[in-house]
């Protein structure tokens, strides 16, 4: 069973200030991008984007922070293979390697060597299995590359992982020597088989989560529903079509009866006596679990993304909620945003982090009425130093979304 402290290093920043050179085997040969970066995406009619600096602007913005990422965190791990050093001690995570296979290839075409990256990313994964579903990844390994604390999974980083195989068949085809759509497909499969719970059509927390304690929780930072949706598209399958259903009931749940005057979503939630509830306190984590804390403040991101993606409005009604509260809790000015909230918008955090406010910056594209304030998300995102792997990494992730570079399968 999972150790409460497995999530302990979370938002602690950890200056990594080393910069390693990154060795490409020089006769190698991939194929050309067929979506190369920047892609200028067209978003939902009536979302908007930064305008307070020109495209090309955000382009290079982004670019330098993949830069600064990549000269940070991502590392070799032995002949042709690369992982994510998540932190000081040179451990991983499952959740830090979906990010680099994210990153890198979306960044294809900027950074020539992103392929090179990206397989060497995935033989990583390859040879790290969870003892529970062989195509899933055992969740933490250490800087010898040994599993460790549990070779099982969590569902954030399967996820990811598979979302960039099916972004990588896209832009490279799966004729060369991985073949990625199938292994994007044996991983989706495999977490419909073990990261879901077939009885609620709800995310475990991972593939470990079957005891009568964890079965129904869930987390609501991994309600990637645009990962979900392609994940049906790539496979056929219309089960994702129920848990799809269940994410946004849950979402709307939690927002109606704990948080309608923020909008802000926990970072677990319990089923109990037939209703989706705030985990308490020490549930897995400590005594934030049913808080705004480092994890849902990943939310205002992966649930605006699909949003601005595929227009179903389902969570709007959340995140407008959510947009109006913080803008005036820290009245309009992001660099007084807390790192945790209760669901009541009582601060519970004291650090101006990164992984907090850029966010929020996904969110506000969603109107007009938010131009301003996304304006200055953008400008201190841009404009930030490094903190972490946590924290700049979905610093990354939000700029590639927030300048319209984020594409789907």
């Amino acid at each position: 069973m999972r150790k409460n402290g497995r999530f302990s290093l979370r938002g602690k920043a950890v200056m990594i200030s080393c910069l390693a050179f990154l060795l490409i085997p020089a006769s190698f040969a991939f194929a050309s991008p067929n979506k190369p970066f920047p892609q200028h995406t067209t978003y939902t009619s009536g979302t908007i984007k930064p305008n307070n600096v020109s495209q090309s602007a955000m382009d290079s913005a982004v670019q330098s922070k993949w830069n600064s990422w990549k000269a940070a965190y991502l590392k070799p791990a032995g002949t042709g293979k690369y992982y994510v050093k998540y932190d000081s001690n040179g451990d991983t995570v499952s959740e830090a390697h979906g990010y680099g296979m994210l990153a890198t290839v979306l960044m294809a075409g900027y950074d020539s060597n992103a392929q090179t990256y990206f397989d060497g990313l995935y033989k990583y994964y390859k040879e790290h299995p969870s003892d529970n579903n062989p195509y899933l990844m055992a969740w933490k390994q250490n800087s010898s590359f040994q599993n460790i604390e549990g070779a099982d999974s969590a569902t954030d980083g399967d996820m990811d992982i598979a979302y960039s195989l099916l972004l990588a068949d896209k832009q490279w085809g799966s004729s060369g020597s991985i073949n990625y759509l199938q292994a994007a497909k044996n991983i989706i499969n495999a977490i419909m088989e073990s990261d879901v719970n077939q009885t609620q059509w709800t995310l475990r927390l991972g593939d470990w989560a079957t005891d009568s304690k964890y079965k129904d929780a869930t987390r609501p930072s991994d309600f990637m529903l645009n990962h979900m949706k392609a994940f049906q598209a790539a496979t056929g399958d219309s089960r994702w079509n129920n848990v799809i259903d269940k994410t946004y009931t849950i979402i709307n749940s939690i927002y109606n009866n704990y948080s309608s005057s923020t909008g802000l979503l926990p970072d677990f939630v319990v089923l109990s006596g037939g209703a989706y509830k705030p985990a308490p306190a020490d549930f897995l984590e400590g005594a934030n679990d049913g808080n705004y804390e480092y994890n849902s403040c990943r939310t205002p991101w992966r649930i605006t993304t699909d949003y601005l993606i595929s227009g179903d409005n389902r969570a709007l009604n959340q995140l407008n909620q959510m947009n109006a509260w913080i803008k005036s809790k820290v009245n309009g000015n992001p660099g007084s945003i807390k790192d945790g909230y209760k669901l009541s918008g009582s601060v519970v955090g004291s650090y101006n982090s990164g992984a907090f406010y850029a966010p929020f910056g996904v969110s506000a594209m969603t109107s007009s009425a938010n131009q301003s304030w996304l304006n200055s998300i953008w400008s201190k995102t841009a404009g930030s130093s490094n903190e972490g792997y946590y924290e700049d990494s979905i610093k990354l992730f939000s700029m590639i979304v927030m300048s319209g570079n984020w594409w789907t399968y």
